[in-house]
């Protein structure tokens, strides 16, 4: 019989042969056991999805998807994890092993531990113009939306278990999912906490937010969208 981990970290993963297994090792070095950590890999041509198998780690749960979709990879692996904390973040290496283990340790005091860029103690160090875009997406998503989260779509969290009972991942988006869950999250009362830390963009592979100016665009069209909609939907009465 397995050992019930505490913690289940959810990992989704396209093309990321070069970065998974070092992920996975310094969240088992960084992170207590018992330990889960869930790959959920949208079939990748790279082979990252044989990196993971041939560890052999009975802590490491392999999912093979063929459809794609960051936050439907979320949401999967959400369901199969078994543990009372439940974590998830990027392959790509430009969220630190070290500061996942910080948020897990805020859950003592919050319901939900966000790695956050802009709160004391966080920055971004990506191409400019990605950074000024995620800051007014941030400054528009306060402003509509409101709430104290200075980091809407960090991506980058912890939460207990329980908060599903009040808050439901929708799973679809790139990381719009992101900013109805925080917001979702902060309408039904529950303690959010932001840690910051320094994003550090990857230094290895293509970034999957923003591969070409065109979806660049599109992605953020997308996040102004949803905030619109969210408010819409808590001004008609439907949240």
């Amino acid at each position: 019989m397995s050992i019930q981990p505490k913690v289940s970290i959810v990992i989704p993963t396209y093309n990321e042969r070069e970065n998974i297994v070092e992920l996975i090792e310094a969240l088992r070095a960084e992170i207590r056991p018992p330990l889960e950590i869930i790959v959920v890999d949208d079939n990748s041509p790279d082979g990252t999805a044989h990196q993971v198998a041939a560890l052999g780690l009975p802590e490491v749960v392999l999912i093979r998807r063929k459809a794609r979709g960051l936050a439907a990879a979320f949401h999967r692996g959400i369901l199969e994890a078994r543990g009372d904390i439940i974590g998830w973040m990027d392959a790509d290496m430009t969220m630190p092993a070290a500061v996942m283990a910080q948020l897990i340790a805020q859950l003592d005091d919050c319901d939900i531990a966000i790695g956050s860029r802009y709160v004391e103690g966080g920055s971004d160090s990506r191409h400019p113009l990605r950074v000024w875009a995620s800051h007014a997406i941030n400054g528009f998503a306060r402003l509509v939306l409101g709430g104290h989260v200075r980091d809407y779509d960090s991506g980058f969290i912890a939460i207990r278990r329980s908060v599903f009972d009040h808050v439901t991942l929708i799973p679809f988006g790139y990381g719009e999912y992101f900013i109805e869950f925080i917001y979702d999250a902060q309408r039904a009362g529950l303690r959010v906490r932001e840690v910051g830390y320094a994003f550090r963009d990857r230094s290895v592979g293509l970034s999957k937010s923003a591969p070409s100016l065109i979806s660049f665009l599109v992605t953020g069209f997308r996040y102004v969208l949803r905030v619109i909609s969210l408010r819409i939907r808590f001004l008609t009465g439907r949240d």
